[in-house]
């Protein structure tokens, strides 16, 4: 249920539901490399990937000191927050969503620093990896200790 939700997740639902609209499909709390854990990662249509770290709170965003380092595996970088955040805090040099639990809108495109090719292939097999092992834990929920055994091995190997 909807009010099961924490905050960050309800953000990230309506981000989700958003960038479907434009083909992309997503991933919460990707990890994308030992010791980083995004929000949010995206991928489109023609292979790109955003990263979208979801605040709900001024405190939220001031105590995170990991978001520059989410820049180095991503097209673009996104922050989204609801209407009552004080956007004036968020860097001008990155992409801005509003959103709520049902939708979102950009407001704000992160600019483009397109991946080298390497960490694409890595990235887009990642994330490809993640998303099969989260849905046969959710088809076969009998095998989910084995998944999160193979998902602490892989993370450890890269």
């Amino acid at each position: 249920m909807i009010y099961d939700l924490q905050p960050g997740q309800l953000l990230a639902r309506g981000v989700s539901r958003h960038l479907r609209s434009y083909g992309f499909v997503s991933i919460e709390e990707f990890v994308p490399n030992r010791g980083l854990r995004v929000d949010l990662m995206a991928l489109g249509p023609k292979g790109e990937l955003w990263v979208v770290e979801c605040k709900s709170s001024r405190i939220d965003f001031t105590t995170d000191k990991k978001w520059q380092g989410y820049l180095d595996w991503c097209d673009r970088y996104f922050w989204a927050v609801d209407i009552a955040f004080p956007t004036e805090l968020l860097p001008d040099d990155t992409g801005l969503i509003m959103a709520d639990g049902y939708g979102a809108e950009i407001i704000r495109m992160g600019p483009e620093d397109k991946l080298p090719a390497a960490r694409r292939k890595k990235m887009l097999q990642k994330f490809a990896m993640d998303a099969a092992r989260r849905l046969h834990r959710f088809r076969d929920p009998g095998v989910a200790k084995a998944i999160e055994a193979q998902n602490e091995n892989s993370s450890l190997d890269g």
